[in-house]
């Protein structure tokens, strides 16, 4: 696995090589090798950049399969200038010498690998015969988590809420769904996620059907929510206890009692507990980042 300068991949040529269908499983292979100690992963790195309250992230990783840091900044006004809010790059070295292999735009595999999470797990914990997805956000998140979760459930109906009614119904046209109040989209469904930018909740716990499943993508702040507290109460799965317990305001704020994280199910370790209403919260680790830059960097030195 060896070249003799660097790859330099922009966000086109990782399209190219990055496909769902192989993402899924490597996403479940990083979040069991995460949660049954194979990944060394420090704790995400932030700085504060205010003015104009933007976020930089560093993400680095030593992982089974490979060894690179994700730089992410997160820019919520960037949406006012027509910008993406979250932009990243991911740098791969070689774990035997430390050479660089790769600098690739972190971007697009931002969005594939959270919502290629989601979808695992929802695939162990959403009930078999889910028919209504309900999708609270109508950014990048809400689209790539549209797409994802149909590879594993068959939804009849899909239903769609966001803050701004013309952003709700423009998303709702775009994937063939319906556009409604958040009680109204949230009450029945079967898979819900919640990828917005709220600070404040936007998902009541009483809204929930029981035995429903819950993706909780956005409020990536220690004082940011998505959910209140009657959400919270429910049986809750992480993809990491520390990264949790010092960035997630859903867990911080409520005072829930996490009950795994999503790996430690994934390899059997722990009981699902799939038939009971479930809520996994997905902050996003370098340890999906890495699985995913690799798939890419492999596809492309090979040639397919």
């Amino acid at each position: 696995m060896k070249t003799d300068r660097p790859l330099f991949l922009n966000e086109e040529q990782v399209r190219q090589h990055l496909r769902m269908g192989e993402l899924l499983p490597a996403m479940e292979k990083a979040l069991i090798d995460f949660s049954t100690g194979k990944v060394t992963q420090p704790l995400r790195s932030v700085i504060t950049v205010d003015p104009p309250g933007g976020f930089f992230g560093m993400m680095p990783a030593l992982t089974p399969e490979g060894l690179g840091l994700k730089i992410v900044t997160f820019y919520p006004k960037n949406v006012e200038r027509g910008l993406p809010t979250h932009m990243a790059t991911i740098s791969l070295v070689d774990p035997e010498t430390g050479t660089p292999l790769a600098v690739m735009d972190g971007r697009f595999i931002t969005e594939m690998r959270t919502a290629a999470v989601s979808t695992v797990a929802t695939n162990l914990l959403a009930p078999r015969d889910a028919k209504i997805l309900t999708i609270l956000g109508s950014g990048v998140q809400a689209h790539s988590h549209a797409e994802a979760l149909r590879l594993v459930r068959r939804f009849g109906e899909i239903r769609v809420w966001s803050p701004t009614r013309e952003h709700a119904e423009r998303f709702a046209k775009e994937i063939g769904a319906k556009s409604m109040s958040a009680e109204e989209a949230v009450r029945g469904a079967d898979v819900i996620v919640t990828a917005t930018s709220s600070k404040t909740p936007v998902l009541k716990g009483s809204w929930l059907k029981a035995g429903c499943h819950v993706n909780v993508v956005g409020a990536s702040r220690p004082d940011w929510r998505e959910l209140d507290n009657d959400a919270m109460a429910n049986v809750v799965f992480v993809d990491s206890r520390a990264g949790a317990m010092k960035e997630s305001g859903d867990l911080i704020l409520s005072g829930a009692k996490i009950y795994t994280e999503i790996g430690e199910a994934l390899a059997g370790k722990v009981p699902s507990r799939a038939s009971e209403t479930t809520i996994f919260k997905s902050l996003g680790m370098a340890v999906e980042d890495i699985a995913a830059a690799m798939l890419v960097y492999r596809s492309v030195i090979s040639g397919k």
